[in-house]
């Protein structure tokens, strides 16, 4: 019997292009990943600007 070493397993490659990483498409595409990903950093980013201005606007 012989010993496989590796496995190689070969998935196509799926490129996209920069002008489409921009659309607004709906479903598990790129895109949306990434509008996923900038509006959770607004987010933090938002919540983080309030969290400071009620602690240093705080007289409690």
């Amino acid at each position: 019997m012989k010993k496989q070493s590796k496995i190689e397993l070969k998935e196509p490659t799926k490129f996209v292009d920069k002008q489409e990483l921009n659309l607004w498409k709906r479903g598990f595409t790129p895109q949306a990943e990434i509008w996923n990903g900038r509006m959770a950093t607004i987010g933090i980013g938002i919540i983080l600007i309030i969290i400071i201005l009620i602690s240093k606007f705080s007289f409690i």
